[in-house]
């Protein structure tokens, strides 16, 4: 196995899934309704919208992207680490589903495990 600082996100993502398979349906499910909500309050995001690195439009497009592919891979995100990874941690994806991942994982509800196996992978 290479070193953390090694792997990239989709990589980060396999291990994730790999070793918290229980937690995912979870997570998926918060992800579905993170993306839902993105997309039903555009114009309050949009004026909320401080200077970012990029524009609001794009993080519409990365929810937009995240919910076509939750919805067509709903099953498959929730077994096979491979398709949660790479449907999900790939490209432009990972800046959207990385944020989601770290605001599920400091929810107080939220299973220790998972708060500190995020915490090592992705902060």
């Amino acid at each position: 196995m290479q070193p953390l600082k090694m792997l990239n996100n989709v990589q980060k993502a396999r291990l994730l899934h790999s070793l918290l398979l229980n937690e995912m349906p979870d997570f998926i499910s918060y992800l579905y309704e993170y993306t839902e909500s993105v997309l039903d309050s555009k114009e309050e995001l949009r004026s909320s919208w401080k200077e970012q690195l990029f524009g609001v439009d794009f993080w519409f497009e990365l929810a937009e992207g995240i919910k076509s592919r939750a919805e067509r891979y709903s099953k498959d995100l929730r077994r096979s680490s491979g398709v949660f990874a790479d449907q999900l941690f790939d490209g432009y994806s990972a800046m959207f589903t990385v944020h989601v991942l770290t605001q599920y994982a400091i929810r107080p509800e939220t299973n220790l495990k998972f708060k500190q196996a995020v915490e090592l992978l992705f902060n």
